[in-house]
């Protein structure tokens, strides 16, 4: 028989190694193999679930007066060197079981109670034999009782067995190891001898009580040694008992009689009891019929009595609920509006909506529905509700009149001459929120009589917001220090001219048109939102009130909650209503129409000064558009996009008219030079990139496009009126036009791809106008041959022509200014006419 894994010592120095560190001695360790899967044949897993070597180690460590034990799972490295895997405290080992499916009942599995996913089940172990495997357990038993003071669930192995098992398999330890492992470790050394040194006294008797109850046996003699003697001794017994038994009934005879006489006495007694109660059963009969009868009708009359108690109750109730309070009568009638006296409006109110819903046929019985009293009832408060709802309309309708009235009469609240005032909304708010819950209820009373509520609110303060935006539009431009030279002819005049090299600061026209839309943009959202809660209209909530484009806080900062989305919840919490966000954008239509044209009035102003400013005011209109999305905000993002369509609409006739100044270059000037607008366009491209800012580029890459369109035409145009000079022409201009834009080709993509397409166009001119010096050289070296020879043998002598030309452009002698004083001799150019004839 092969040496025990559990007795090599090489194994159990390899596992401490591993170990090495963490203070734990190793009482065991053994070779194992662990799988998951099912035992289909003797002996053999499933496929799919092969075994893999591990070691399991047993270790123990002392802490003060406790001892901790461990399972520690070790595996093999690619070296073969054992490393840790896994570590198990055997204080949650709850079960060790020993598998069935194993025909050899090497396999069993430790189930702990702390694993966290216990769907998963836990590995099996399988061992060489089943000396190991005892030998293993009986370890892992002894160490959870002496360290830890109980043992796990024991299943699928007889434990007796396994004590017998550990009787005959304890090796005899001489006491001298025993002494010497003492001083090292008592815990370590007590575990060890356990394990040992198992007996059976665990699981069954001890030695002294096996012996005990030999004696007591031993004590009680039956004498059964002798079987017939035995059952002679057992006969007589018997004998003995029945003569005893006939003995006693024959003394019990006088009693028997006594017995008998007593009986027929008592069955005398019951026969006439029998007849006595037979005639109690017919009278009871009779009291029982008449019980129910009287039990009949007083349920009857308990029934009758209950519904009347309810009908009482319920009468009650609808008369409780048909009665009007003459109180609230009064305030719905003829009550008053003030401030003081809208708390017991507002009861009014919740009850007369309280009321109308109770009588409604879908919240009554069909019964009560179509009683007289009912429907007359519900008729009385219907007058109430449509008198309520016109004295109600009527006095908002004075009350905004009055309220705009009072703004529009105090002179301080605009902008005046040297004053540039910001509107402030906050005291009108406030009055206005007075009535924020007066108006919830006339919506829930009847929502139609809303609309004419909301066109008087737009008609009262409309030509307010209209008068403060036209004052501070007036205002605005009237304190904005302007440069006197509004237009700017950037392509017109002399080169040197001031214009195009220092042109006047106009920055203020682009903070005084950033300034209006700081101030009225926040302004009208905020109105926007207000109009939109206060007006009750079902609409999602908007961005909070006081915050900006920018992220800074407007002007009505402290009125960020609006008083009014505590009133009635339900109506804010659903989706979008496409019908009432409809209504919405006409109502705000009406409240803000007409505030357009001071912006249009900003604009046109800004454009005149500077055209140029186009392109900051058009950056700047765009960061407002795309911080409005709210749905309230519909009136201000139209407001916005009509005003970034004019910026482009003025910045397009600038770029217009800049054409047009190029094009009557075509007729006005000379080839001479470098055109104007060639050198001028950077001057121009640089300003208009100062103005882009990281804004979009869309505008300005357009008008680039544009205009070096316009400008390379006519540069053809004009070259194509002396020929002679064109390339020359065209050399100077694209030559300036790159040196002037290099700076700004490297960082503009639009202004790169002009720059390389004037590139190439130098390139073509600088090819042609070297082939025309070419050809004029060779015109000249045929005119001196001829002179010397006779034409028609130079050609014999040279070739053809063509031949010629092709020696002439690889030879590259090109002398310019001679080419030119032959060219202008006419003898040259008959020869030259003759020679490509």
């Amino acid at each position: 028989m092969a040496k025990s894994s559990a007795d090599d010592e090489e194994l159990r120095r390899a596992c401490e190694v591993a170990i090495e560190g963490t203070k734990q001695k190793v009482v065991m360790s053994i070779r194992v193999a662990k799988s998951r899967g099912t035992w289909v044949k003797a002996g053999k897993l499933g496929r799919g679930h092969m075994a893999k070597p591990r070691v399991l180690a047993l270790s123990t460590k002392v802490k003060g007066q406790r001892t901790k034990a461990f399972l520690r799972v070790l595996k093999y490295s690619t070296g073969g060197v054992l490393e840790p895997a896994k570590l198990y405290k055997l204080k949650h080992l709850s079960k060790v079981e020993v598998i069935a499916n194993d025909p050899s009942g090497c396999t069993f599995m430790l189930g702990f109670d702390n694993l966290r996913n216990q769907s998963v089940s836990p590995p099996q172990w399988t061992m060489r034999n089943m000396d190991d495997r005892n030998r293993l357990l009986l370890c892992i038993l002894n160490i959870c009782k002496d360290a830890l003071g109980r043992i796990p669930k024991v299943v699928g192995m007889d434990v007796v067995e396994m004590a017998l098992w550990a009787k005959d398999n304890t090796p005899t330890v001489p006491k001298v190891a025993a002494q010497k492992s003492v001083p090292d470790n008592h815990a370590d050394a007590t575990v060890i001898e356990d394990d040992l040194n198992v007996t059976v006294e665990r699981e069954l008797v001890s030695q002294a009580e096996e012996e005990d109850m030999e004696t007591l046996l031993g004590t009680y003699v039956m004498g059964i040694g002798e079987a017939e003697a035995f059952s002679e001794r057992l006969k007589r017994e018997l004998h003995a008992l029945e003569a005893a038994n006939v003995h006693a009934i024959l003394e019990c005879e006088p009693m028997i009689d006594e017995v008998l006489q007593g009986l027929e006495v008592a069955a005398n007694c019951i026969e006439d009891m029998d007849e006595w109660l037979g005639i109690f059963n017919v009278k009871l009969r009779h009291m029982r019929e008449d019980i129910q009868s009287i039990e009949t009708r007083n349920n009857k009359l308990e029934l009758q009595s209950v519904n009347n108690r309810l009908l009482t109750e319920e009468v009650d109730r609808l008369l409780e609920r048909l009665r009007i309070p003459p109180e609230y009568v009064a305030l719905l009638t003829g009550g008053s509006f003030g401030e003081a006296h809208m708390q017991q409006n507002y009861e009014a109110c919740e009850w007369l909506l309280g009321a109308l819903k109770g009588l409604e046929a879908t919240k009554m019985d069909p019964a009560f529905a179509k009683m007289r009293a009912v429907k007359e009832r519900r008729g009385e408060l219907e007058i109430l509700k449509s008198n309520f709802i016109h004295s109600a309309s009527a006095f908002l309708r004075n009350y905004f009149a009055g309220l705009v009235d009072n703004m529009l009469a105090d002179k301080n609240s605009f902008s005046q001459r040297g004053q540039l005032k910001r509107p402030d909304h906050a005291d009108l708010r406030f009055r206005c929120r007075v009535y924020a819950r007066l108006l919830q209820h006339l919506k829930k009373l009847d929502k139609n009589c809303l609309v004419p509520l909301r066109k008087a609110y737009c008609g009262s303060f409309n030509f307010l917001f209209r008068r403060e935006v036209k004052e501070f539009s007036n205002e605005l431009r009237a304190s904005t220090k302007a440069p006197k030279n509004a237009t700017l002819q950037w392509l017109e005049g002399p080169t040197g001219s001031s214009h195009g090299g220092n042109p006047p600061d106009s920055s203020m026209v682009a903070e005084a048109y950033s300034k209006m839309l700081t101030v009225f943009v926040p302004l009208l959202v905020d109105e926007s939102s207000f109009f939109a809660h206060f007006m009750c209209f079902d609409v999602p909530t908007l961005v909070p009130a006081g915050n900006d484009s920018s992220g800074h806080k407007s002007m009505d900062s402290n009125d960020d909650d609006l008083g009014i989305m505590d009133i009635d919840d339900n109506d804010s919490k659903g989706g979008k209503n496409p019908a009432e966000l409809a209504a919405l954008n006409e109502a705000l239509r009406d409240l803000l129409d007409g505030v357009q044209e001071d912006f249009y009035a900003v604009v046109d102003w800004a454009c005149k000064i500077d055209p140029l400013r186009c392109i900051s005011l058009h950056g700047i209109t765009d960061r407002y558009i795309s911080s409005q999305k709210a749905d309230a905000a519909g009136f201000v993002r139209l407001l916005l996009d009509d005003l970034e369509g004019r910026i482009s609409m003025q910045f397009g006739r600038f770029v217009d008219e800049t054409c047009h100044q190029i094009e009557r270059n075509e007729r006005t000037v000379r080839q001479t030079n470098v055109l104007p607008y060639i050198s001028r366009f950077a001057t121009l491209a640089t300003r208009m990139e100062q103005y882009i800012q990281g804004q979009n580029r869309d505008l300005v890459d357009q008008a680039y496009t544009k205009l070096v369109s316009i400008m390379f035409v006519t540069l053809e145009k004009v070259a194509e009126t002396d020929l002679k000079y064109a390339d020359i022409f065209l050399l100077e201009n694209y030559a300036a036009f790159q040196n002037s834009l290099y700076d700004l080709a490297n960082v503009v993509p639009t202004l790169a791809k002009f720059y390389h397409q004037a590139s190439e166009a130098y390139e073509q001119a600088c090819s042609r106008h070297i082939s025309m010096i070419i050809y004029y050289n060779r015109g000249f070296d045929v005119y001196n041959s001829a002179r010397r020879d006779s034409f028609p043998n130079w050609i014999v002598k040279n070739g053809t022509p063509k031949d010629v030309e092709v020696q002439l452009i690889r030879s590259r002698q090109v002398n310019k200014c001679h080419v030119q004083e032959v060219a202008e001799e006419s003898e040259l150019r008959g020869i030259v006419a003759f020679t490509m004839g």
